[in-house]
């Protein structure tokens, strides 16, 4: 496409809706991940597998959970059904949670800022998958801890494979940022346990610093621990300080990690070349 104006636009108005998917997967997909579980587990038992409703990303239909009322596709449009309805459920006035207009807006806004950063091209387009898949692990970790397979896991090769044709870096440096990013983060997971015996991670931080180091190459995992670290810990004391979280509950470090991928993906050389120059 070649005015740029007109392609950021409509790739904001298409992560605007995929904003609305994300909002499917960050609450469904722990739920199936959590179903498959028990279901494993009863297996395992010798025990009758129990009879469990069929739930995946396209049924059942989206409904509220307060009074079970079905949203109708009016009630379903990307923040402006959100802002028509005041945040609340048209059937019974409970609120409905900040989380899907946020995830919305933020799809939307970084939708069109990979666009007009990168142009039309493949470069545009992975970005925009990565973005997304980002958003979701990042809501995802926030809600439940937990940073699932299945989507690291692609995440990670979705990255190798776009990096065949040197998309964001040269395969060299994407299959060494992959290697160097999970056994970082796991030889500091076990560092950490072995002096406190404690676990201050879990293996999906691995597999998502791989993925990032995948996509953007190893010389960027330098710049993508710090960032992480230092947005991690900044929210971390804001957190203890004013919110009264206790220190011994543990926070999610997949969402810092995934805001210091989008960063790197941006302006990732720029501040690596700015810091290096003032050394």
């Amino acid at each position: 496409m070649r005015d740029p104006v007109l392609f950021t636009a409509l790739s904001a108005l298409l992560g605007l809706f995929v904003g609305s998917f994300l909002n499917v997967v960050i609450h469904r997909l722990p739920k199936m991940m959590e179903r498959d579980w028990q279901l494993q587990a009863a297996e395992l038992r010798g025990e009758a597998v129990p009879h469990i409703e069929h739930f995946n990303l396209a049924t059942p239909r989206s409904r509220c959970p307060h009074c079970g009322h079905l949203i109708t596709a009016v009630e379903n449009i990307p923040l402006i059904s959100y802002l028509a309805l005041r945040g609340r459920c048209r059937h019974c006035g409970a609120g409905i949670g900040k989380r899907y207009p946020i995830v919305e807006v933020f799809s939307a806004l970084l939708s069109g800022y990979a666009a007009w950063h990168f142009g039309s091209g493949l470069a545009a387009m992975a970005a925009l998958l990565f973005i997304w898949t980002l958003l979701a692990l990042a809501f995802i970790d926030i809600d439940t801890q937990l940073l699932p397979d299945d989507l690291t896991l692609p995440l990670l090769w979705l990255g190798l494979l776009f990096n065949l044709g040197d998309t964001f870096t040269d395969l060299s440096s994407a299959v060494i940022g992959a290697m160097a990013g999970y056994l970082v983060l796991w030889a500091v997971y076990w560092l950490f346990k072995l002096a406190t015996g404690k676990e201050g991670m879990g293996y999906g931080d691995f597999k998502l610093l791989a993925a990032i180091g995948a996509w953007l190459g190893w010389q960027i995992l330098p710049l993508t621990l710090l960032l992480s670290s230092l947005v991690g810990a900044l929210v971390g004391i804001a957190l203890i300080v004013f919110a009264h979280h206790g220190r011994n509950v543990p926070i999610p470090f997949g969402p810092y990690l995934a805001a210091a991928g989008v960063i790197a993906l941006f302006w990732g050389e720029a501040l690596t070349s700015h810091y290096l120059g003032a050394l």
